[in-house]
């Protein structure tokens, strides 16, 4: 496990612009930098800013190097399921990988009545709503409860600085966002592969909370898995061993993933009205430690850092000079 001080001494080389002049047809999104070359590759950075609530709300060390290396293990894992859009990782922080025709939606899978933003079922659940993407819930659920059945949440995907909107499978046929032999194919494929994340990351001591599949269309109109799969950012994940006594003392449980920030800033403030403070150093400390475990746990192999005095853009930049 990383020393916390390894993480603190980093806390002023983080990733939050790569822009990369070199490079062309710069997109920034939320938490990637994106490049278009012009035999159709794309250059995926990611960066280390942190994104909750749709707002960029700091930098975290080592962040996107584990969403990188994280999403890396799980293409691989994942890859008689469904193909990837990957093509090589010339940088820990960095995807080299196929332009695909991105899909206008997302498939969010769920296994329990949790969350914290205003797609997720539980804070529509506490304000009584019972009817939720196509799904009817009954009285009683706890936060944090394993729900009865696996259940796909897909929203539409918003432009950035735009809010995700709830859609039923119904509607995403009915308003023409795919056809419905494309819904059904999506729809299997989501569901196999977070049955795969859910197995293997049991056997390594976590429970796969819930996630968010990307799919997009090949050259030869195949359905492709892109953009990230299973990481800290797209996915919650909590300690197994903890998660009984966690629920019998009402707590929540023990997560490596991005909740605990989205936990941090709701304790004191409501992130769609307010002013969000400032994220304490210490608590960006913890953030980034747990994403580190989380890679750790998942892989089973140990977080290779880089602490020298070159910066995270630098060392980008020198393993990128082919693509110039």
């Amino acid at each position: 496990m990383i020393d916390k001080e390894i993480i603190r001494s980093q806390i002023s080389n983080v990733l939050v612009d790569a822009t990369i002049s070199e490079l062309p047809n710069h997109y920034k999104g939320k938490v990637r930098d994106n490049y278009v070359l012009s035999d159709g590759r794309m250059i995926i950075v990611a960066t280390d800013r942190q994104s909750a609530f749709d707002r960029n709300m700091a930098a975290v060390p080592f962040k996107g190097q584990v969403l990188t290396q994280t999403a890396r293990f799980w293409f691989g894992a994942t890859s008689d399921i469904c193909a990837n859009h990957v093509i090589e990782y010339p940088d820990p922080n960095v995807l080299v990988c196929k332009n695909l025709d991105m899909l206008p939606i997302e498939m969010i899978v769920r296994d329990y009545m949790t969350g914290s933003t205003n797609t997720s079922i539980w804070p529509k659940y506490r304000e009584g709503e019972r009817k939720m993407y196509g799904f009817t819930f009954p009285d009683g659920l706890v936060k944090n409860q394993k729900l009865s059945e696996t259940i796909l949440t897909p929203t539409t995907k918003a432009a950035q600085g735009k809010h995700d909107e709830p859609v039923t499978p119904a509607e995403v046929v009915k308003h023409g966002l795919l056809k419905q032999e494309l819904w059904d194919e999506l729809a299997q494929v989501s569901l196999d592969l977070f049955a795969r994340g859910r197995e293997l990351a049991a056997k390594r001591g976590l429970i796969l909370v819930d996630t968010k599949f990307e799919f997009g269309l090949d050259e030869n109109g195949d359905v492709c898995l892109a953009d990230e799969i299973l990481t800290p950012d797209s996915s919650r994940y909590w300690l197994q061993e903890s998660y009984a006594d966690r629920m019998a003392a009402q707590e929540n449980p023990v997560g490596l993933d991005k909740e605990f920030l989205r936990l941090w800033i709701n304790e004191r403030c409501d992130p769609y009205k307010d002013v969000i403070p400032e994220i304490p150093e210490d608590t960006l400390v913890e953030f980034a430690g747990r994403y580190v475990q989380l890679f750790e746990m998942v892989t089973g192999q140990e977080f290779v850092t880089d602490v020298s005095d070159t910066t995270v853009l630098e060392r980008i930049r020198a393993n990128l000079d082919k693509y110039f």
